[in-house]
């Protein structure tokens, strides 16, 4: 072996002394852990061995994670330090980081380093044990991993522009009656954020806030339907969006899709609305192309229909730009929906209505007569977070964050058909009814919560499966949820 060939470090997973060279010690040091009365971890690196230096670094990262002596929390040095004292480039401490992120072994903290990510050490077996195939042990001891699609990661949500906006927005005046079209900061601000995002050309008086996609829904529909009309709906769809129609007096129709979104061939001549998710079907995750857009819109033309565009997870697509939105090409004739929840969280209570001035105009009055209405703290804090360029920022983190996530969730549920894969925040895996059936129930019992994709059908199930949401739980619970699920499938298909 060649001289040097083997470089090994000491690191020890709090603030550290004697033990790294000086400027690794002095990274390490600002650590928020306190010191832990075990051994220091080596960690080396072998010019000579076949596998390449990152994946021994990341291996032994993982292996001490698994074995309990890198503990949830604790702050790993950065590339920058680790690699001068393994006397290696930069590159390859941030590829085997990078790896770990994407397994969910790691995570960010925004300005402040890398840490040991939610992820519970594995039990060894005592001498003689066998594996424990009878009983589903909590994958969590601190509660349940909710695997269901819906919901964002809000992890990067704590920073200082963040807690600035939501002070200065409740110190606000609340002024008099509430506006039934919402702030006018805030709207001017959102035709701006649509532009720049989106594509989407907008003025304020075409844009009336609401309490979310669904609220705007349903002063749509509580302002354009009349009992008995038929309004679309993608089979399978959006489950509150059927519920929320039905309430209006709609008569649900359902709407196939495929890989691709809504098949726009076949339509029913005689629907009022269509309501649709082009950006990412909801749950199939495909993408409308091009030419049913413009079939679509051209069937909406002929009947004089409406069509909704609910923008779901259109900000967040990892393999090309996201598409133009439906909007764009035929604002007389769709009216877009957009939230915060899955920008930013789930309870924030904003989204927003672009349609067409005069149609904007009636929704805004029909919220006026049923005293319907945003709340105007989150309105001023969107406001500011939109106007100081927050919001953009936050997006961009955790863009990346779902594309960590994603990548984890692919290589976990590889072997296995998958759909949906190329945007969102969620997956959808095939698997044969029975099969889903016995690993939701398993699944429950050892406090992982999943959803079988049969709920999104009006009626009969096409295809079946579950969908895997990855936006809201921390990357480890994640990571640990999706590995038993993997082995509760096995188990169940034999």
């Amino acid at each position: 072996m060649a001289p040097y060939a083997r470089r090994e470090v000491a690191i020890s997973p709090g603030p550290l002394s004697g033990v790294f060279p000086r400027p690794l010690r002095e990274v390490a040091a600002t650590g928020t852990t306190a010191p832990r009365a075990q051994p220091d971890l080596p960690l080396f690196v072998d010019r000579a061995a076949a596998e390449p230096l990152s994946a021994q670094l990341a291996a032994q990262v993982r292996a001490a994670i698994r074995a309990g002596r890198l503990t949830r929390g604790e702050r790993l040095p950065s590339s920058r330090a680790l690699a001068g004292a393994l006397g290696v480039s930069r590159t390859v401490v941030m590829d085997a980081y990078t790896q770990l992120y994407a397994e969910g072994w790691l995570h960010g903290r925004h300005g402040s380093g890398t840490y040991v990510a939610d992820v519970s050490p594995e039990e060894p077996a005592a001498a003689g044990d066998g594996p424990e195939p009878e009983r589903d042990r909590r994958a969590e001891p601190d509660g349940c991993i909710d695997l269901r699609p819906g919901a964002p990661w809000e992890g990067g949500l704590d920073t200082p522009a963040w807690r600035r906006a939501w002070r200065m927005a409740a110190s606000a005046s609340l002024g008099g009656r509430p506006d039934p079209w919402g702030l006018p900061a805030l709207r001017e601000a959102l035709c701006e954020h649509m532009r720049r995002s989106r594509g989407v050309t907008c003025r304020p008086g075409q844009v009336v806030v609401t309490r979310g996609a669904t609220g705007a829904l349903d002063m749509l529909a509580a302002t354009v339907l009349r009992p008995g009309d038929r309004v679309g709906v993608e089979e399978p769809g959006y489950r509150r969006a059927r519920a929320v129609l039905a309430a209006r007096g709609a008569r649900i129709v359902p709407c196939p899709v495929d890989e691709h979104g809504l098949i726009v061939d076949g339509l029913p001549d005689d629907l009022r609305l269509i309501y649709t998710t082009p950006a990412h079907q909801f749950p199939l995750g495909g993408v409308l192309p091009v030419q049913r857009r413009q079939a679509l819109l051209a069937w909406a033309r002929r009947r004089g229909a409406l069509v909704v565009e609910d923008d779901y997870d259109g900000e967040f697509r990892y393999d090309v730009a996201p598409l133009p939105t439906l909007h764009e090409l035929d604002p007389h004739t769709v009216v877009y929906l957009g939230t915060m929840s899955k920008r930013l969280s789930a309870g924030i209570g904003v989204g927003w209505l672009v349609a067409r001035t005069e149609l904007a105009a009636a929704v805004a009055g029909r919220r006026l007569e049923l005293g319907d209405r945003t709340a105007a703290v989150p309105q001023q804090a969107v406001r500011l977070l939109l106007q100081w360029g927050e919001l953009d920022r936050h997006i961009r983190r955790v863009r990346a964050e779902y594309a960590r996530r994603r990548a984890m969730v692919v290589q976990t549920f590889a072997g296995l058909p998958l759909r949906g894969t190329t945007a969102g925040l969620h997956l959808v895996v095939e698997l044969p009814g029975a099969v889903v059936e016995q690993v939701t129930a398993r699944a429950d019992r050892a406090g992982v919560l999943l959803d079988p994709l049969a709920g999104h059908y009006a009626g009969p199930p096409a295809l079946t499966g579950l969908v895997i949401g990855y936006g809201a739980a921390p990357a480890g619970r994640l990571r640990a949820g999706c590995l038993l699920v993997r082995r509760l499938i096995e188990e169940a298909m034999g």
